[in-house]
């Protein structure tokens, strides 16, 4: 049975989300933000891809998959189900179902984990995506890390 991982770094450090990773058995891990910047050290794009690649972990931006803007906004100001409205119908599109398509086959092959901001994988996108994947692939599992 093939397992579908996503972890939330909003609470942790770098070295705490990599060693999640590798407890896991995480290959890849995707970036699922649409914009792979942050103002916490050690998560930009560049330092996190390189990190990970110390460690034996690939790094794969799936910038399709990251939430719009107006998604962003709404979970900011605390309005989960908005934002859950909007991140539904931005996956509806072209390019996000063929992101989609791309980590639910990869997803098949070996074990990845979804990264996004948020510690809470309730309040984040990053659910909604392993979701869409644990639908099209009978048998898929969904497991949230925790950075310890």
């Amino acid at each position: 049975m093939q397992r579908l991982c996503t972890i939330g770094y909003g609470e942790a450090t770098p070295a705490r989300v990599i060693a999640a990773l590798q407890a896991a058995g995480v290959t890849t891990l995707v970036d699922v933000r649409a914009v792979a910047n942050s103002r916490k050290p050690g998560f930009s794009k560049g330092a996190l891809s390189a990190s990970l690649a110390e460690a034996g972990i690939g790094y794969w931006h799936l910038r399709p998959l990251g939430t719009p803007p107006a998604g962003r906004e709404a979970a900011r100001s605390g309005r989960p189900a908005e934002m859950r409205r909007i991140f539904a119908a931005h996956l509806a599109g072209t390019e996000p179902q063929a992101a989609l398509a791309a980590l639910t086959e990869r997803a098949g092959r070996e074990k990845l984990c979804l990264l996004c901001l948020e510690a809470d994988p309730a309040q984040c996108h990053r659910t909604l995506v392993a979701e869409a994947v644990a639908t099209q692939s009978p048998g898929m599992i969904v497991e949230h890390l925790h950075p310890a």
